[in-house]
């Protein structure tokens, strides 16, 4: 009876081909990403979508049909079928002549986008448009090892697009950086608070102990009568004073407005407490200091909360949000806790 016996060697290349196809296909949060800015264009089969050797600055995806990329000389044609895409490194770099034909195998349907829609794909999402990059990138290595192996010829050209790749990669995890980031105070924003969650639940980890919900005493009062300048000069030290605090696996946010919050890390309540005490003394300490007119920094009120397994970021807001409210009915300027957690107001 025969059998199909497997090697080591051969199990080694399926594995390979296997993660190749990983970069080959725009996952289904790229595709719609992607289908948000690019413009849907038709070709018939045999119809040229592009040539060798041609300028291009577009990229395109294939959302239905195939495409045959022609390499010439005695490369192996390769089809792109749904969901792969091609053209990248004329969209990337710029100047790029094309490195094949591009023909339509069948009646397809395709996306194209030009630099003007990739910056819109990095400003409405610069994580996944990262995660495109580096998956466009490992492609490009994938590509370039195989031309090696086929034709040993020189690869300078492929070299000077991932160093180019490698850059636009590391401006977009600056650009991720900054997305998330308050541009008045320098704190994280909701977006990334929001970030931080999702990787502490996919984790399967607490994203902290306690929570605070910080807000400034009669903050309105101070946009009224002195101007939104000084407003934002107002955040900006009560920003510091929260910086001043922090240390190592805390999380600070502004929320908006006037309404921050800090996630703290700690092994036990009274840590969490001690924290928010030493946050309330630090903003004190600068209304002493400042002792002008116009105000430099304003009381706040804090609300505490502690963070459970069983719950969820709506229910340790819900909890912390009471508290502060309880510390502004008692007229600000305070800390309290959310009952029935073991804080006493100061």
């Amino acid at each position: 009876m025969a059998c199909d016996l497997k090697t080591p060697e051969s199990s080694d290349v399926a594995v390979g081909v296997s993660r190749r196809a990983a970069h080959e296909v725009l996952s289904a949060d790229e595709l719609a990403l992607f289908s948000r800015f690019g413009r849907e264009r038709s070709f018939m089969a045999g119809e040229r979508i592009f040539e060798r050797g041609q300028v291009g600055t577009q990229m395109y995806v294939c959302l239905e049909g195939g495409v045959d990329l022609d390499f010439g000389r005695d490369l192996i044609v390769k089809r792109i079928g749904a969901g792969g895409f091609f053209g990248e490194l004329g969209l990337l770099i710029g100047g790029h002549a094309r490195s094949a034909d591009a023909s339509a195998a069948s009646a397809c349907r395709l996306l194209e986008l030009d630099h003007h829609d990739f910056e819109r794909l990095v400003a409405h999402d610069p994580a996944l448009t990262a995660h495109f990059l580096r998956a466009a990138i490992v492609r490009v290595v994938h590509s370039e090892q195989s031309l090696i192996h086929q034709l040993r010829r020189r690869n300078h050209e492929l070299e000077a697009a991932l160093e180019s790749l490698d850059a636009t990669s590391r401006q977009l995890n600056q650009s991720e950086v900054l997305a998330g980031t308050d541009e008045l105070t320098g704190l994280y924003n909701r977006r990334a608070l929001a970030s931080y969650l999702q990787t502490s639940r996919l984790k399967g980890e607490l994203p902290a102990l306690g929570l605070l919900l910080i807000d400034c005493d009669r903050f309105k009062r101070v946009n009224d009568q002195y101007g939104h300048v000084v407003g934002d000069r107002v955040l900006q030290n009560v920003a510091h004073a929260l910086r001043a605090r922090m240390r190592p696996g805390d999380f600070a946010c502004r929320l908006g407005g006037d309404e921050f919050c800090v996630l703290v890390s700690a092994d036990h309540a009274a840590e969490v407490s001690r924290f928010a005490e030493d946050l309330l003394a630090q903003v004190r300490s600068g209304m002493n200091q400042a002792g002008q007119v116009p105000p430099h920094i304003c009381p706040v009120s804090i609300g505490m909360s502690l963070i459970d397994a069983q719950g969820g970021w709506n229910d340790w807001y819900a909890r912390a949000d009471d508290a502060l409210y309880e510390a502004k009915r008692l007229g600000g300027d305070r800390v309290h806790g959310a009952d029935p957690l073991p804080f006493a107001p100061i």
